[in-house]
């Protein structure tokens, strides 16, 4: 039982004994990667869920959120289990820089209990309607890029959630529901929400919570929701709601627990941006039929700029970074001459503008690259969004749900995921006395490992992914397909005599 923050700091030893008093580990994952803290973080209305810890990934040395539901009877568990295990097993294949990523789950059955634990990414600074409280605390007004940056990083989101096959309607968006790091990284967290509603039975320990219960964000509901007809539009409702949110901080409810529609339509009738103004009202329309979709949206006069050939090269750069060795950004930079002309604008009536090497920061263009990766800066779709395949198990309809296996608990010592992507790099020195191998490995979990090392003539394909299932970094299974890959990886470079790429998709 944790206790309330009331109790900790009456506690004698004050901040510090509290301090350590929280991170005391409970309990360790089957596994022993993610360990369970007495801290309680609240990350979104999630239905069933009673409680939500701060644990520790071990493995990342990253901090994330452990999150219980608890069935307070266990035939009935046990009548819905496979169809749980099928709808988390799911929701581990949905990956986008800009939703809460869904790490590992696993089921907790005793003779007195039954439990599902999972794993979701942490989200340290908290949600955007905190934030858009403090900004107006603070008497700040909203920055125009600001707002068209935050909503570039949500339609992105739900353009993925809506071009997944089947599509996935969240169900949940409101300003409580979407996160905001401090370097302005928006994420859209609670995905899961209508899912819940939908597989999880009665049973489970506490009540369920549904959307209409939280009276607050009842404005965020389209007219439709509930029915049968909701389906994709009434996350774009949602979106406008946030969208006018995040314009004017907060939409005024004139006391009333309750925002009604008056206040809805005059807040939006008070944006002074005719564009923004039109961009909110076509988001919230009465009618479903007539809402622009998520990649429309992403295509409105306020949102659409031609992408700079800086940001297309970053894209491009991460995508590729398997097949480049590491600090290559940094190494590169060292060899350039500062007062070298890197581009040049040539004008016929005046001097022309040179752009020189010193021009750029390598520190920025790291910051950059890193921000891109992240997701700040997501490229908009040009061409018509292609459906991300996705089990049915996803859909509302949980009727023909394919069994899926039970994930086995990952033993501490060895490693049980699948490789599921293999890259390779490798490098001759001067010499020739020796090799530099670079190794990139994409498990089944998304989990990205990047292994270097150097490499004698000597060494052996074989002897290597030995190594490499000795120290757990890929399982026994996938033991044989890394030598085969190594050895026609080793037999190219030395045919080619230069650096060389290999890359294996597996299944």
């Amino acid at each position: 039982m944790t206790m309330s923050v009331a109790d900790r700091n009456s506690r004698s030893g004050g901040k510090e004994e509290e301090s350590e008093d929280e991170s005391e580990i409970l309990e360790e994952s089957p596994c022993g990667r993610w360990q369970k803290r007495k801290e309680q973080v609240n990350q979104g209305n999630v239905p069933g869920m009673e409680s939500a810890f701060l644990a520790m990934d071990t493995e990342e040395g990253v901090e994330v959120v452990w999150n219980e539901v608890q069935f307070s009877d266990k035939k009935v568990f046990k009548a819905h289990e496979e169809k749980i295990k099928d709808m988390f097993e799911n929701l581990m294949q949905v990956e986008h820089p800009n939703i809460v990523k869904f790490h590992k789950y696993w089921l907790d059955v005793t003779e007195s209990k039954a439990r599902v634990i999972f794993i979701t990414e942490y989200m340290s600074s908290g949600s955007l309607k905190q934030f858009l409280k403090k900004t107006k605390k603070n008497h700040k007004t909203m920055n125009e890029k600001a707002w068209k940056r935050w909503c570039t990083q949500i339609l992105s989101a739900l353009c993925y959630l809506h071009s997944c096959d089947p599509p996935i309607i969240h169900g949940n968006l409101t300003c409580d529901t979407i996160f905001i790091q401090h370097n302005g990284l928006i994420k859209i967290g609670s995905v899961w929400h209508r899912l819940f509603v939908n597989v999880f039975p009665d049973a489970v320990h506490g009540r369920i919570k549904h959307l209409r219960d939280e009276q607050r964000n009842l404005h965020f509901l389209a007219p439709e929701y509930g029915s049968f007809e909701d389906k994709t539009a009434i996350d774009i409702f949602s979106f406008g709601i946030c969208a006018l949110e995040m314009a004017v901080l907060e939409i005024q409810a004139n006391g009333d627990a309750i925002v009604s529609k008056e206040a809805v339509a005059h807040t939006g009738q008070s944006l002074e941006d005719p564009l923004m103004r039109e961009f909110v009202q076509a988001c919230v329309r009465h009618e479903a039929k007539k809402r622009p979709s998520a990649h429309d949206l992403l295509f409105h006069r306020v949102l659409f700029e031609v992408h700079s050939l800086k940001l297309l090269a970053a894209h491009c750069f991460i995508n590729n970074q398997y097949m480049l060795p590491e600090n290559c950004v940094e190494e590169k930079t060292k060899t350039f001459d500062p007062n070298a002309v890197m581009a040049e604008i040539r004008h016929k009536n005046r001097p022309g503008v040179q752009l020189k090497y010193s021009h750029v920061s390598p520190l920025e263009l790291d910051k950059f690259l890193e921000d891109v990766k992240n997701g700040i800066y997501p490229l908009m779709n040009f061409a018509s969004p292609r459906p991300h395949l996705i089990p049915r198990a996803l859909s509302l309809s949980q009727e023909h749900v394919e069994t899926v296996t039970t994930p086995t608990p990952e033993p501490q010592e060895t490693e049980t995921r699948k490789v599921v992507q293999m890259h390779c790099n490798l490098e001759s020195n001067d010499e020739g006395t020796k090799m530099h191998l670079t190794l990139f490995l994409k498990m089944e979990d998304k989990l990205h490992r990047q292994l270097s090392c150097d490499i004698l003539p000597s060494d052996s394909s074989k002897d290597l992914a030995n190594e490499l299932v000795h120290y757990a970094f890929i399982c026994e299974d996938d033991c044989e397909k890394l030598t085969s890959f190594l050895e026609e990886a080793f037999v190219k470079h030395r045919a080619s005599g230069s650096a060389s790429h290999g890359v294996m998709m597996m299944h």
